[in-house]
This record gives C-alpha cells, sequence and structure tokens, in this order.
C-alpha cells in the first residue's frame, strides 16, 4: 500500500509540474513575488487604500498644512471667493472659521475623518502642556477579564423558554465588593506625553483596533478617553486571510487534478493498474498535503507564530483535499466545477471566518479551528478538549468524503456525466446494498452526523447574536430542516434504485434502521465533542433529550416514516412534501420539549 501510494505520488507531482510549467507555474511565480513585495511595502510604510479621496479647500494656510498630515486629503489654498465659486468640486471648505460640507455621503464621510484630524491636533497641543495632568484629569487603565457565565441550565436538566419571564432575576451569589484601584500612574509624564503623541500622528488607523498586530504601548494598558476605541476583529480576518486562501488555493489544483483525469479519460490508465482506488487517491492527494503543510509552515515562521498553530490546521487542510476530492468527482465541466467550488469557499470561510470574530466572547466561537490559533497568539494556550471540539467534525467529514471518494473511484462513477443532482444520489447509492438493506441505512444515517452537525453549527453561528426569542425560534425550523433531509436521503436514494419503488418493509423497517443509527451516531458524537454547546440555551434546541434516548429515536422515526411514506404513495415527486410535513412535526416536537407549547 505505502509502495503503489509512493508511486502514485511521485506521478502526480511530475505530472503536475509538467502540466503547470507550460503556463500557470510562471505566472504562479511572478503572482506570489508580487505578493511578497506587496506585504512588504505595506509593511514599511502602511495601507494607502484611502489616499486622496477627500478634497478640501481652505483660505487658511495653517489649517491646511495641519489638515494635509492627514493622507485621506487632498487640500487646496486660495482665496474664500475663489473657494466658494468652484465649491461643488470640493468635499469640504473652511472658510475662516466656518466649515462647509457637501450635502451626501463622501461629503459626510469627510467631515468625520476631518473631525478625528481635529482631535489628533488637540492632543499634540494638549501633549505639549506643562501640566499634563491638568489637560488630561482622567487616566483609564484598561484590565480584560475572561467571562464567567453560567451555560448549564440545560446540562442541569432545567427546561429552557424563549419567553421571557415576568420577574427579572436575581444574583443568587454573595455579592464582592471590588477593590478600589490605585490612583498614581506608573509611568513618568515625559513617557505618558510621548505616547499621546504618537497615538495622534499615527496615521494606519488598522493599528488603532488590535493588539495582535499592532505596536506595543509604551504606557501598557493606561489609556486617554480619546485613546480607548471598541476592540474589532482585524487581527481574526487577517490572520483567516493569511492561512486560509493559500491553502484553498492549493486544494484548487488537486481539484483540477481530479478533473483532468475526467475530461481527458486518463484516469483510465490509473483504474488498468493493480492499485487500489485508496492508494490512487492517497497517493494524489499527498503531494498537495505536504505543499500545504509547507506553506502553513513558513507563514508560521516568517510570522514568528507559534509552532503548534499548525495542529488546528492540518484538520481544515484535510477538509479541503477531502471536499475537492468530491467536488472534482461531482462535476460535469470546468464551468460547473467553478461554480461548485465557489459555493464552497463561501460556505467553508464563512464557517471558519465567523466563529472566529467572537474568540473570547462565546463559546460558541470554538466551533471554528481558526479560534484556536487567535486564543494561541493572544497568549491563551488551548487544551487537549478545545483541540478535539474544535477539530473533531473536521476530521470525521474528511474522512467520511474520503471514504465516498474511493467508493466511488470507478470507471462508472467518473466517466459519466449526469446532472449533479442525480449524480450526487448515485454516489449516495454507492453506499447502499440492496443485499444488506438494513445495515446499509444504519450505516447512512450514523455517517451523516458529522455534516449535520457541521451545518446546524454553522446556522448556531449566524442566529446566536440575534435577539432571543427570534434566535431560538430561527435555529428549531433550520435544525429540523436540516436533519429532516439529512435522515431521508438514504430512504430517497433506496427507493430511486428499487425497481419497484419502497415496500411496506423498506417503510417500517427502513426508517427505523435509519433512525437507529442516526441516534447513534448524534449521541455518540454529541458525548465525545460538543459538550460545551450543549450546555447554553442555544446547544438545547440542536442536541435534545440526552437522557430520554427513547423520544428522539420515536422522533426521527417518525419523520422518516412520513417521507418514507410520501415517496411510495406518490413517488420520488413527493419528497420534499414529505420533507416539509416531517420538519413541521420536528419543529413542533422541539417547541414542545422545550416549554414553548404546553
Amino acid at each position: 500500500m505505502l509502495r503503489q501510494i509512493s508511486v502514485i505520488s511521485r506521478w502526480e507531482l511530475r505530472r503536475t509540474l509538467g502540466t503547470m510549467g507550460r503556463g500557470v507555474l510562471p505566472a504562479a511565480i511572478i503572482l506570489f513575488v508580487l505578493l511578497i513585495l506587496a506585504s512588504g511595502f505595506a509593511a514599511s510604510s502602511g495601507v494607502h487604500l484611502q489616499d486622496g479621496i477627500y478634497r478640501l479647500g481652505t483660505d487658511n494656510q495653517e489649517a491646511g498644512q495641519m489638515i494635509a498630515t492627514d493622507s485621506r486629503f487632498t487640500v487646496f489654498t486660495d482665496d474664500g471667493a475663489s473657494l466658494w465659486e468652484n465649491r461643488e468640486f470640493f468635499d469640504i471648505i473652511i472658510l475662516g472659521s466656518e466649515v462647509y460640507v457637501h450635502d451626501d455621503e463622501k461629503g459626510r464621510a469627510a467631515l468625520g475623518a476631518l473631525s478625528l484630524v481635529y482631535e489628533s491636533y488637540t492632543s499634540l497641543i494638549n501633549a505639549e502642556e506643562p501640566d499634563l495632568y491638568a489637560a488630561y484629569p482622567l487616566w483609564i487603565d484598561r484590565r480584560y477579564e475572561k467571562s464567567l457565565l453560567d451555560f448549564t441550565a440545560t446540562q442541569a436538566g432545567q427546561r429552557i423558554s424563549p419567553v421571557p419571564e415576568e420577574r427579572a432575576p436575581v444574583p443568587e451569589r454573595p455579592v464582592v465588593p471590588v477593590a478600589t484601584p490605585d490612583v498614581t500612574i506608573p509611568y513618568e509624564p515625559d513617557q505618558l506625553r510621548a505616547e499621546i503623541s504618537r497615538s495622534a500622528v499615527q496615521d494606519d488607523q488598522i493599528r488603532r483596533y488590535t493588539q495582535t498586530l499592532g505596536f506595543e504601548s509604551e504606557t501598557g494598558t493606561f489609556r486617554t478617553p480619546a485613546q480607548l476605541a471598541p476592540p474589532l476583529p482585524f487581527d481574526s480576518i487577517i490572520l483567516i486571510f493569511v492561512f486560509i486562501f493559500p491553502l484553498y488555493f492549493t486544494s484548487q489544483f488537486f481539484m483540477m487534478s481530479i478533473m483532468n483525469e475526467r475530461i481527458e479519460r486518463r484516469g483510465e490508465i490509473l483504474l488498468s493498474t493493480p492499485y487500489r482506488p485508496s492508494a490512487i487517491i492517497l497517493g494524489k492527494a499527498l503531494p498537495y498535503f505536504l505543499l500545504m503543510l509547507a506553506i502553513s509552515g513558513l507563514i508560521i515562521l516568517i510570522s514568528s507564530l507559534p509552532p503548534i498553530i499548525i495542529l488546528p490546521l492540518i484538520p481544515v487542510i484535510l477538509f479541503f483535499l477531502a471536499a475537492a476530492l468530491v467536488i472534482g468527482m461531482l462535476a460535469r465541466s470546468f464551468k460547473e466545477l467553478s461554480f461548485l467550488s465557489i459555493f464552497f469557499s463561501t460556505v467553508a470561510t464563512s464557517y471558519l471566518f465567523f466563529p472566529s470574530i467572537f474568540a473570547n466572547v462565546h463559546v460558541i466561537a470554538l466551533v471554528s479551528p481558526l479560534t484556536l490559533i487567535v486564543l494561541e497568539i493572544q497568549g491563551d494556550a488551548f487544551t487537549l478538549a478545545d483541540y478535539i471540539y474544535s477539530t473533531a467534525l473536521f476530521y470525521l467529514t474528511s474522512a467520511i468524503l474520503l471514504y465516498a471518494g474511493v467508493v466511488n473511484f470507478n470507471e462508472e462513477r467518473l466517466f459519466s456525466f449526469h446532472h449533479l443532482i442525480p449524480r450526487t444520489i448515485e454516489f449516495i447509492t454507492a453506499g447502499i446494498s440492496t443485499k444488506y438493506t438494513l445495515p446499509s441505512l444504519f450505516s447512512l444515517g450514523a455517517l451523516v452526523i458529522p455534516f449535520v452537525f457541521m451545518v446546524q453549527l454553522m446556522g448556531l453561528v449566524f442566529v446566536f447574536n440575534l435577539p432571543m426569542p427570534l434566535s431560538l425560534l430561527l435555529l428549531i425550523g433550520f435544525a429540523a430542516a436540516t436533519e429532516e433531509i439529512a435522515k431521508s436521503i438514504g430512504i430517497y436514494a433506496l427507493a430511486k434504485i428499487l425497481p419497484g419503488g419502497l415496500g411496506w418493509r423498506h417503510v417500517i423497517f427502513g426508517s427505523g434502521a435509519t433512525a437507529l443509527g442516526f441516534l447513534a451516531g448524534e449521541k455518540l458524537l454529541l458525548f465525545a465533542t460538543i459538550a460545551q454547546v450543549t450546555e447554553s440555551v442555544f446547544g438545547s434546541i440542536l442536541f435534545l433529550s440526552l437522557e430520554l434516548l427513547w423520544m428522539p429515536f420515536l422522533l426521527h422515526a417518525v419523520c422518516l416514516g412520513v417521507v418514507a411514506i410520501a415517496l411510495k404513495a406518490g413517488g420520488l415527486r413527493m419528497y420534499i412534501p414529505g420533507i416539509c410535513c416531517a420538519t413541521v412535526i420536528h419543529a413542533i416536537y422541539n417547541l414542545a420539549v422545550i416549554g414553548v407549547i404546553p
């Protein structure tokens, strides 16, 4: 097996370099060099995307010189009559002590920028005052504390309802008085004055909002009120772009390699060899996996980041490669391949991106492995439990996607070009045996669980910050629809491949086997990895009834039975109505469990 993987890897590497060498490789090298040069230029001279976007005219020479220090303004000085005559040309006009703003969106934005310039100017003036504490009588010491909110209501067996209580809750624990902070500042006035001046002349606004990528303050956590700004997750945005973009870009070459094998029918040569499909797929993916690891290691080395950051990236790399394999095998043409890859990149990046914004804010942030990277850079080391919690779904979905690729890596699947949905059903039917129907449905019901959890957690990330009643109700409907579609896909595939359609045996026992497999996979993965989410009120909507297992089993069996009966009565065209009915039943059940419906 290892020898086969090694042979295929060397062949894939030579073939890819030979193909890229004629066209893609030179362009990729040039783009990579330009990216390095652009990054170095931005690091040395700052970001200049807003240079000269506002035009300002003034008859005050000193005011013009002060405003010109901000690169966003192009300043013109002239007499008042000429400026007023050409006032439509300017966003802002300053005549004497009067400021005139063009009444449009750009003019109002220019006025906001001008107010920041004036604040910086006043800070510089105040910093020169001999008595600094008279100019700045108030100094604020910022100290961040980790939230200790209690999310154990569901775990304790309490019933959670989105309906507000009539009486406001009162604290149960004793109130501990907070010690009065020290009034002294452990810095000399000259140090404080230098920090005020540096903040005032800082042109790169990005550095105001990030501690990870910004400069280190010489006055520690002490700030004047004007220097305080709400923290924005710009560091998370940069990290996601820096790490994820090159990884996903590299996985595209693997996706195109699979597509080339099908379009040019070169895959027939591989299929004619005595090599196993698993060895062929692993051998083709290995060069890209090592390249993605090397890219990640290089970024970590250049950025002087902790080496342990590579661990959360490994499951992301595996997930990208597994998804690239399946997409390359599903697409009929390069046009369809582009559509699927763009759709996948949008969904995957959203799943990785949005949770990491809320690092250190909510436990939901840990559904993304990139949150571990943000925490590590901030100095908060992640635990083994955090790692399993964040990466388990990526490992499981990658394994299942690779298994689906191996099972379908044959001539019939590779070189058939059906529409996307029928072709997806064909991939699913490859895992269903007409001889061992019930075990196949049981296994399929268990294997869809990681994908269901991933989709539901993505929905959870989107809705948890909405107002409480609305967020819970939306999550109830979304979770119910997701589960019903995932559970019933095996029944639908079975109805499609059976010559006479579904029989009552398949309706009754097939629904039961699928429900049992879905329940088994759900609870096993739940107890292993998702315990933190289930401790929140949102998790109670996704993963209900941990103790009473017969209730969710009955729910799954009834909902699957509804879909199966619809398929038996009206054929495949009744699948959508059956799903809608099952979703309504599932949603009503969830509402009853959380106490909304008595």
